[in-house]
């Protein structure tokens, strides 16, 4: 059975729907909490056959606040080192981000919070996981951080408007700043006031959600899927 290691940087920001989604393809996996479970090894990453990194309320260098994410930098890099495919999000596609020598800002431009329009470059429809979906999707966003700069061998895949680098993929790794694993059930358990603080409305967004959810959740299945494929031809 194909295994994968899924680590998950802030309490609040669990897998959320990857986990039916794993579990409907017959995926095995190893759910690790930063700060709680230990983080493998970088050499023990063989006993996987993927790597996913979900999001958190940090920036991947704050290792003073979040220490476990020196330990998820070297997992990542052994990771591209080795061509083991790996999916990041929000935090975790930061971290790939940073770990490539891109540039990644605190309280950066304008946030992104709810179902936000994110628009495919022209290299997403060459790229075997991005183009298992369409031009344009709307994603849950949840972030005030973001990727201001990558390398010139990593390929843009998304943007929005707010935030160019939306996703990216260098080697096997693929970084998204949006949250495919999200719904309209995380948007629901959203701080209204701090919402307003940053100048969005609680119900406005849960209207979105009714209207952009179900078209959203077959969007990113389908993204889940591509790369489940990706791990299983390395698998085998």
């Amino acid at each position: 059975m194909t295994r994968l290691l899924v680590i998950v940087n802030h309490i609040e920001s669990q897998p959320g729907l990857l986990t039916q989604w794993m579990i409907s393809e017959n995926i095995e996996f190893d759910l690790r909490i930063g700060g709680i479970s230990q983080l493998p090894e970088p050499n023990e990453l063989s006993d996987y056959d993927g790597l996913i990194m979900l999001g958190g309320g940090y920036m991947p260098d704050e290792t003073d606040r979040a220490p476990w994410l020196e330990a998820e930098a070297r997992l990542s890099r052994h990771a591209l080192e080795t061509d083991l495919p790996q999916f990041g999000i929000c935090l975790g596609g930061q971290l790939i981000a940073h770990v490539i020598g891109g540039d990644v800002r605190a309280q950066t431009g304008a946030p992104e919070k709810g179902y936000t329009w994110i628009d495919m470059t022209a290299d997403a429809a060459q790229d075997p996981v991005f183009s298992a979906i369409g031009n344009r999707v709307a994603f849950v966003e949840s972030h005030v951080d973001r990727i201001v700069d990558l390398p010139p061998e990593a390929t843009l895949l998304a943007t929005s408007t707010a935030c160019r680098f939306q996703a990216f993929r260098i080697g096997n790794a693929w970084g998204t700043q949006f949250h495919p694993e999200s719904s309209g059930q995380n948007i629901r358990n959203w701080d209204a006031d701090k919402l307003q603080e940053l100048g969005f409305n609680k119900e406005t967004l849960l209207e979105q959600a009714e209207e952009r959810g179900e078209d959203s959740q077959r969007e990113a299945k389908a993204l889940l899927t591509a790369f489940l494929d990706v791990v299983r031809s390395k698998h085998q």
